[in-house]
């Protein structure tokens, strides 16, 4: 499948790395920082870091979700904000990455450093019907923990 990306900083490609699988396995396509000055996310902070593109979904059986980078989390809990960033199909905006620190230490953006990575599902969009009873199951309506810890 082709999507398309559209370069709103010049520098993609250039002095930012364009968008790209990092292997020939990897799920998800490699984000850079594209910012002109390092950013530093404090310890508990956050900082909107924009990729510098936007992208072109075909159509709304496909979503983008923007997740961290596992290397990034581990070692320096550099997570995202929002967890998983969902870019829809009608979406043309900017992709900016919520970027928050868990970690102990300031933490430091360059310009083109790796900072998420986006993966392409299959999405089934559902009528919903509402209904006065659901179907029974083992789990019922057990909550939080309820299957074990």
């Amino acid at each position: 499948m082709r999507v398309k990306f559209k370069k709103l900083n010049p520098g993609i490609g250039i002095n930012i790395p364009a968008p790209a699988y990092a292997t020939v396995g990897a799920a998800g396509i490699d984000l850079a920082a594209a910012i002109r000055e390092p950013v530093v996310v404090h310890p508990q902070g956050r900082a909107m870091i924009p990729s510098g593109l936007a992208v072109d979904i075909p159509d709304s059986d496909l979503v983008g979700l923007v997740f961290p980078r596992s290397g990034l989390a581990a070692k320096y809990g550099i997570t995202m904000a929002n967890a998983v960033g969902v870019i829809d199909s009608d979406y043309k905006g900017e992709i900016i990455c919520p970027v928050q620190n868990n970690g102990q230490i300031p933490y430091e953006i360059k310009p083109g450093d790796r900072i998420a990575q986006l993966v392409f599902v299959p999405v089934l969009q559902v009528e919903i019907e509402y209904t006065d009873q659901l179907t029974k199951s083992d789990r019922g309506d057990g909550g939080f923990g309820s299957t074990g810890r």
